[in-house]
């Protein structure tokens, strides 16, 4: 006979909870019985993008297409029986269902005959996209109207004798009552939702392009997504928790590369204090060197007048952001960042700068509201200017929608399914060791050092306004951004001053950390990995931020095959130093894959056109043999599981916990 074993009161407290959830010994052990069934299913489909920058029409369509996993579905599918063009187009429906069908059915003859072809393909490759599923999981993503007619479907067979009229019923029915434009629409979105299992975005959602509002709404609506937080990601969550420095940073960025779209349409930020501000305060500065980047396009339709408003908007917020980032710097000595302070340094009379004991001509010092005696004091006006402008960020709706979900889904790093996942880097000595930072009062480096930032960035935005450990975490968002060497941003400083004021582009350079040179070499991976505690051979680090120079040769993957780089040019602006428009990440049950991508149609023409984004495929990494379900996180999770019900099925049969067959 099995002698009982004991259970500690901490033990029998969890069972008597887990007891409400599985109430008798079949249920516990049904749920044994599914959950050890899920094990054995392939491991899903993992999709890593990095640096959107805001270009959602380029990053909508390889979310849709899953940087080509539907297309070489289809091909798997239909190539020897469906030709090519036909292929293409039935890809483009998938990815736009609704634009594709406006486009396409005034130009068919017969549309009924068109919907059923077309119905039983999308079928076959819904099907094809769920087997690796469990019902329970696809039943999950499936749209209420239409989900017990797609599961009909995608478990009944045409080929099937006994259920071949049932089958054909079905379709001809969906097609007859004018519900098949609908239908196809709800399938796509099947299709979509199960091709990827699971997104991670690298970080760097924000910026550059023109709306990435419009990519925080697909991502919101995604089935399953982590993000790590790029640079640019902190700057606009400082700038939605209320620090004025990264406002002006925020406002700074966007009004230097003419992209004020996403700011007053996408979250409804006036900018009229700033304009007027501006127009009043800088009427008669030199501003030439604030002139705004616009596009042939935007440059064609703007006035003299557009430009100057913008030059003066642009140097009215960039020397409130000086202002502000200097009193960062003096109240924060641990940054180590003195060396920063450059309005101090400005001499007058002969218009230059000593900057590390090199002395700079400097374009521009007619500074109005510049007090040399105490050149980091904000006057009053920019006072006003810039706490309405951090007033209308910390009430945009829209915004802090967008950036409580980048809090709940995202983090500095990720360890996932053995890679880990950041944006910048890990801070490096030029030895190879882990780079210490003192802050709170102690030394910290490494995997210590980004838990405590982590933490500090969820304290800037959850805890009270005016709270000192509020104030450190916007404090410290900024230093994230731009700080010296920060895991983020990487370099040795951020060179906005040089930029604007003086001409020589010697000045403006923002040396790497050691990290961007060392992780060539597989040994400081594996300690990067180690510290993080990765080890073994399919392990990798996963990271963006810098633009891999696909024109002159560089490889995306480093260290022998343990680092993988995924920035390869998503902004247009990086497009002609890398040579490319992005890579990305495939990782499933057999392989890892890097995808090149070359630059986006646009959405206009890859709808009418049939045109995806040409990509070339490489497979770096074969595994052994196919994973499971079970040799992920996952897995590991729901075999923790599996063991807790096994001791609960011991806890009813010992009589310590009792069956309830009321619950």
């Amino acid at each position: 006979m099995k002698p009982h074993r004991s259970y500690t009161p901490e033990e029998l407290h969890y069972l008597k909870m887990l007891s409400r959830q599985y109430p008798t010994l079949r249920s516990a052990g049904t749920e044994i019985i599914n959950l050890r069934a899920i094990l054995n299913l392939p491991k899903g489909c993992e999709h890593f993008i990095s640096d959107v920058h805001g270009e959602h029409e380029a990053f909508l369509h390889l979310l849709n297409s899953c940087s080509g996993v539907i297309r070489e579905r289809l091909d798997l599918l239909f190539k020897d029986t469906v030709p090519h063009a036909e292929l293409d187009q039935l890809a483009t429906l998938i990815y736009y269902p609704e634009e594709k069908l406006a486009q396409l059915l005034p130009e068919i003859d017969d549309p009924d005959e068109w919907y059923r072809i077309t119905l039983y393909r999308l079928i076959e490759v819904c099907r094809s996209v769920s087997s690796r599923y469990s019902r329970s999981k696809v039943r999950k993503v499936l749209p209420p109207d239409y989900a017990y007619i797609i599961e009909e479907l995608l478990h009944t067979h045409s080929e099937e004798i006994d259920k071949q009229d049932y089958y054909k019923n079905i379709i001809t029915t969906i097609v007859e009552i004018g519900q098949a434009h609908d239908f196809i629409a709800a399938i796509c979105a099947v299709i979509k939702s199960l091709a990827v299992d699971h997104l991670h975005l690298v970080g760097d959602i924000f910026d550059r392009g023109p709306r990435a509002d419009v990519i925080m709404d697909s991502l919101l609506a995604y089935h399953s997504v982590d993000i790590q937080w790029g640079n640019h990601d902190i700057l606009w969550m400082g700038a939605a928790s209320g620090s004025r420095t990264l406002v002006a940073t925020v406002l700074a960025n966007s009004i230097h590369y003419n992209n004020l779209e996403v700011i007053e349409t996408g979250y409804g930020i006036s900018l009229r204090p700033l304009s007027v501000f501006a127009n009043e305060v800088y009427k008669d500065c030199d501003v030439s060197r604030f002139a705004v980047k616009l596009t042939e396009g935007d440059a064609a339709n703007a006035t003299e007048k557009d430009k100057l408003l913008s030059a003066r908007m642009h140097k009215a917020i960039t020397v409130i952001l000086f202002k502000l980032e200097g009193q960062k710097i003096l109240r924060h000595p641990e940054y180590g960042m003195n060396d920063r302070l450059l309005l101090d340094k400005i001499n007058y009379a002969d218009r230059t700068i000593t900057i590390d004991g090199k002395t700079w001509p400097l374009e521009d010092v007619d500074f109005p509201t510049v007090d040399p005696a105490d050149p980091y004091a904000l006057t009053p006006e920019e006072r006003d200017v810039i706490d309405r402008l951090t007033s209308s960020f910390e009430h945009s709706e829209k915004l802090q929608a967008h950036v409580r979900f980048l809090y709940s889904k995202g983090s500095l790093y990720k360890i996932h399914n053995g890679n880990l996942l950041f944006h910048g880097c890990i801070p490096l000595t030029p030895d190879g060791q882990l780079l210490s930072f003192r802050l709170d009062g102690r030394e910290r480096a490494g995997k210590d050092f980004l838990d405590f930032v982590d933490t500090a960035a969820r304290q800037a935005y959850y805890y009270k306004p005016g709270t000192p450990e509020r104030k450190l975490g916007m404090d410290l968002l900024w230093f994230l951004w731009a700080g010296r060497n920060s895991p983020i941003f990487g370099r040795d400083r951020m060179t906005t001053f040089e930029r604007r004021l003086i001409a020589d582009e010697k000045a403006w350079a923002e040396p790497k950390n050691p990290y961007y040179t060392l992780y060539q070499d597989p040994a400081v991976c594996s300690f990067i990995l180690k510290e993080f505690g990765l080890e073994g051979p399919h392990c990798h680090i996963i990271n963006g931020h810098v633009p891999v120079k696909t024109r002159k040769g560089e490889s995306p993957i480093k260290g022998g095959g343990k680092l993988i780089v995924i920035d390869g040019g998503f902004c247009k602006a990086y497009q002609p130093t890398s040579g490319i428009a992005g890579y990305t990440l495939i990782s499933t049950s057999q392989s890892f894959r890097i995808v090149a991508h070359q630059p986006f149609v646009g959405r206009e023409t890859a709808i009418r056109e049939n045109h995806g984004i040409a990509s070339s495929t490489e497979i770096f990494e074969r595994q052994e043999y196919r994973q499971k379900i079970s040799d992920t996180d996952i897995g590991r999770d729901l075999q923790a599981r599996i063991d807790d019900l096994l001791v609960l099925l011991d806890a009813y049969r010992d009589g310590v916990v009792t069956e309830d067959h009321k619950g």
